[in-house]
């Protein structure tokens, strides 16, 4: 998520830096962000131009305090741990300027958690970005217990800037998107555990009958089993639904490390991907 979020930000005019704290992620990200961008223009969606632009506007870097000397907005997509989130946004506030705004891409975990002990938690907001964030059009705002009103107003326009389409949700477990997606990706798995249908089948219902660009199953495989296996024990753990409960399935194919599309094996085979 964080390459695809800084691609899109360099493709929108701005100078933009990519952390990791991994020299080899970071250059992993870099060539998925090529990738993207030459395949834009072998799709004529980019020009050559436009591509050396927004290439030009990207830079890595693996110091955090060069990655926010000087920056607007950050905004982290470290993976769903509370306290690594808590941990990241802690430090970056306390070397930024006080008007810089504090985003965080997760998909479910508590905003208002997350800025908890963070220096200027009215600054700090969710920008919840969906995958492959070049293509993918919403962005869930997430307004935390602290979160200023002028804070939510600038997460909006950044979005719409990104050409993203936003949504304003309150802070609850699973905001919108996941807590409907998981719910829906949840119970997939459980019918395809009980033998209902295919995954391919299953996923074509959801397709063809309900017209949505990609089913649950696949779309899991894309997310990655371990990332839909967290935020499931969260929203059961927060919510108490057993709508949320993981199903068995779910678990032995993470502890398989059968994570999806980047272990090559999920609901589906990956390998020639």
């Amino acid at each position: 998520m964080g390459h695809g979020i800084a691609q899109v930000s360099a493709m929108t005019g701005w100078e933009t830096r990519l952390f990791d704290v991994d020299e080899q992620a970071l250059g992993a990200g870099m060539e998925k962000v090529r990738a993207n961008l030459e395949g834009g223009v072998a799709r004529g969606k980019l020009t050559e131009d436009e591509k050396g632009y927004a290439l030009a506007r990207l830079s890595v870097t693996t110091d955090l305090a060069a990655a926010v000397e000087g920056v607007d907005v950050v905004i982290e997509a470290v993976p769903e741990k509370l306290a690594l989130k808590q941990d990241l946004l802690g430090r970056v506030a306390g070397v930024v300027d006080p008007s810089t705004l504090l985003a965080s891409n997760t998909s479910s975990l508590s905003i208002t958690e997350i800025a908890d002990g963070v220096e200027g938690p009215e600054r700090v907001i969710g920008m919840h970005f969906f995958n492959p964030v070049h293509i993918m059009k919403l962005v869930e705002v997430v307004v935390g217990g602290w979160t200023s009103r002028d804070t939510v107003e600038r997460a909006r326009t950044l979005a719409v800037e990104m050409g993203k389409t936003p949504i304003v949700v309150k802070d609850s477990p699973g905001f919108a998107s996941s807590r409907l997606g998981v719910a829906l990706g949840l119970e997939a798995m459980r019918m395809l555990q009980e033998g209902v249908a295919t995954a391919e089948d299953i996923d074509a219902a959801m397709e063809l009958g309900y017209r949505h660009p990609m089913g649950p199953l696949k779309l899991t495989d894309l997310v990655g089993l371990d990332v839909r296996l967290g935020i499931a024990e969260y929203l059961h753990e927060t919510l108490g639904s057993d709508a949320f409960a993981p199903p068995a399935l779910l678990k032995r194919m993470v502890a398989e490390g059968k994570l999806g599309k980047k272990t090559g094996q999920g609901f589906y085979d990956w390998s020639d991907a």
